[in-house]
């Protein structure tokens, strides 16, 4: 589609693709009974927390509509393929009913492809064995110089072919807690990039999903993402979003294709 062209987009739509995220390390109770008000008042999709908040997400969530999300392995992807099981186990018992679960960097940049399968099969199967769903993230960002022989796009189609195989149902691009060395010594999170995004979306068939997380947080980068072939994205500036469409919706504006992605963060 030529950049720029107006694109007819429905508010169900954009706000059905957005996983609203209370993710940061020091989210207090109250943070996620906002997040959760939030979500509900703005219909988004789901939800997206830590562990320890799932059973409060479901009891605030009931009724609106909008699917609690718990990440899993979050946000390094090193725990024991056994923790994650047990994690997604729980998650699932305590109400989740999709698992965004990081996958084993070191492993995947080592080369051990094998054990970066297995680890994925393991939370997808205890995953839908209780009737939830599966984001396998990749952290792309750390994936930018390539590895095992691959370059860095071979390297990202490799890892979606194999979180397909293992059974995940969107493949998924940053924690947003990914964070890479600058050339000044200071770190800063990556994030969801088109590029990036359109690698995904060719390496994986229809069968699953595409999740954009991280640099999402305006409209137009909603829609940018949607037009590359997400279904899903992460962030935490829902309101931003949403409250922009219903503005240029009151104005009598198309919403439209005007830029890319933002930077990274989510």
């Amino acid at each position: 589609m030529e950049r720029g062209a107006l694109v007819r987009h429905t508010y169900e739509q954009l706000a059905g693709m957005i996983d609203h995220a209370v993710l940061h390390p020091a989210a207090t109770d109250a943070d996620l009974v906002a997040g959760c008000e939030l979500a509900a008042r703005y219909r988004v999709a789901a939800v997206c927390v830590k562990p320890c908040d799932v059973r409060r997400a479901v009891a605030l969530l009931r009724g609106t509509g909008v699917r609690a999300a718990a990440v899993v392995g979050f946000p390094h992807g090193a725990n024991a393929t056994e923790v994650k099981r047990f994690e997604t186990e729980t998650a699932c018992r305590d109400g989740a009913v999709e698992i965004d679960m990081v996958i084993n960097l070191g492993r995947a940049l080592g080369g051990d492809f094998d054990a970066v399968e297995r680890d994925v099969r393991a939370v997808c199967d205890e995953a839908h064995r209780r009737g939830a769903t599966v984001k396998a993230i990749l952290e792309t960002g750390l994936l930018a110089t390539g590895a095992a022989g691959l370059g860095a796009d071979a390297l990202k189609a490799r890892l979606c072919d194999i979180c397909e195989r293992a059974g995940a149902d969107w493949v998924k691009t940053s924690t947003g807690f990914g964070f890479v060395r600058r050339a000044d010594g200071a770190y800063e999170a990556t994030g969801a990039t088109e590029h990036d995004l359109a690698v995904m979306r060719g390496a994986c068939s229809d069968r699953v999903g595409v999740k954009a997380s991280g640099g999402v947080r305006d409209l137009d980068g909603l829609i940018r993402a949607r037009e590359l072939g997400c279904t899903r994205c992460g962030t935490s500036a829902t309101a931003a979003i949403l409250d922009e469409f219903r503005r240029r919706e009151t104005a009598g504006e198309t919403p439209r294709d005007r830029g890319g992605l933002g930077g990274p963060g989510s």
